[in-house]
């Protein structure tokens, strides 16, 4: 005689404990892909996000050592490198020695570099609106607070 066998019944898997959708870091980064998608739309000058910021710190600091530049934007050491080498092969930074300090070279915008900064600077700023446009005022002065804790 041939047994029937019954149809198993599917079993739900238990929820995992992680869940990537849920993580700060996976959230965090695609809100920057978000952003970075808009800046590259908008900026209306050819630089990178990274380039982007020595450039506006310069223009709001004036000159600086390259390494305090990279502390100012969060960039190692090698990356503020690169950074500056590339914007002063365009034309947009230059070095000169420090006067205080003959072993420190300073870094600063040339009148290009400070142009451009000038020129981008407003779409930054409807960057960055546009970015937090989900958000209600409250919201986003919460966003920015809240962010500034975990820096």
């Amino acid at each position: 005689m041939a047994r029937s066998v019954s149809p198993k019944r599917a079993v739900k898997p238990a929820r995992p404990s992680y869940i990537l959708d849920d993580q700060i870091g996976f959230i965090l980064r695609q809100v920057w892909q978000r952003h970075a998608t808009i800046f590259a739309r908008e900026i209306g000058i050819n630089l990178t996000p990274t380039q982007w910021a020595a450039v506006s710190k310069l223009a709001e600091t004036g000159p600086c050592s390259q390494n305090l530049l990279g502390r100012h934007t969060a960039m190692d050491v090698a990356t503020i490198k690169g950074v500056i080498d590339r914007l002063t092969a365009r034309g947009l930074t230059e070095t000169s020695p420090d006067p205080e300090d003959g072993r420190r070279l300073l870094v600063s915008l040339t009148r290009a570099g400070q142009q451009l900064a000038e020129k981008a600077a407003p779409n930054a700023i409807a960057i960055s609106r546009e970015t937090l446009a989900p958000l209600d005022a409250r919201e986003r002065e919460t966003l920015i607070a809240l962010l500034d804790r975990l820096r």
